[in-house]
């Protein structure tokens, strides 16, 4: 990765980090069901319990997101698996999820806050900056 795209790459993430003080996840260019690129800043006990219990399979965040690009707050997603039940209970509230890209390299984020929910410009900023990311990460490929 060229040294003004890593700079890039790395103030977006700041700038996410400064949004979601309980984590955020970027899944970059999903091909074959699985990212080219993974940023996690979860919790590690999470990171843990999400792979071990293969929760991909039913995750909500990741369904919505294959299926649809825009954004979408957690709260409006169906969860007949409890996944988003599980991920509150492990301190991941108040989440969105932003998703970009065609289906053949598509990009999906979820974004969490402790204190509240995203507001609408934030959510906006958060699909923007998700946008970035698949932009500037794209050259990697």
């Amino acid at each position: 990765m060229k040294t003004e795209i890593r700079h890039s790459v790395v103030q977006i993430l700041n700038e996410t980090g400064a949004l979601c003080d309980s984590g955020y996840a970027f899944a970059l260019h999903i091909r074959f069901a699985r990212p080219n690129i993974l940023y996690r800043t979860y919790p590690q006990s999470w990171i843990d319990h999400y792979d071990e219990q293969g929760m991909i399979v039913e995750d909500p965040v990741v369904k919505w997101g294959l299926s649809k690009t825009g954004f979408v707050y957690w709260k409006d997603l169906d969860d007949p698996a409890g996944i988003l039940a599980d991920a509150a209970a492990h301190g991941l509230t108040n989440g969105l999820t932003c998703a970009v890209g065609a289906l053949s390299s598509r990009s999906i984020a979820g974004f969490t806050r402790s204190d509240r929910a995203f507001s609408a410009a934030e959510a906006q900023k958060l699909l923007d900056m998700t946008s970035q990311l698949h932009d500037l990460t794209a050259e990697t490929l």
